[in-house]
């Protein structure tokens, strides 16, 4: 039998959906011009995680909720190299930069801690 995770008590659920409302609130603040350049990238990626987190709890498998969790991880590298691009464009300076880049290295170690823990313990 299939244990469903209620993902909104998973802390990493919202640790990303906070990662994400501050990705929100930070490029906001972004040049119009970037309005479907690298804003846009952002902020799904940003959505990305915390949605596969959420669709992964419903898999009836550890292994394809491991899979959905993989996909998160991966938003999570592709929002860490935007964040570096757009400090080094001048879109972020380094104060935020440091914050969102913190965040989201928590975020990951935080995946990888329940990929760990799936992994180990399989349903």
């Amino acid at each position: 039998m299939k244990i469903r995770h209620n993902f909104k008590n998973l802390k990493v659920w919202q640790k990303s959906v906070d990662l994400a409302v501050k990705v929100y609130k930070i490029t906001k603040g972004f040049p119009s011009e970037e309005k479907f350049g690298i804003t846009s990238q952002m902020r799904r990626a940003s959505v990305s995680i915390p949605s596969n987190i959420a669709e992964g709890t419903a898999k009836s498998t550890s292994k394809s909720f491991v899979n959905s969790l993989d996909i998160s991880l991966g938003e999570s590298y592709e929002l860490e190299t935007q964040a570096i691009i757009a400090n080094l464009v001048g879109l972020l300076d380094k104060d935020e930069f440091i914050a969102l880049d913190t965040e989201i290295s928590e975020v990951q170690r935080m995946i990888n801690g329940l990929i760990s823990t799936v992994e180990s313990n399989p349903y």
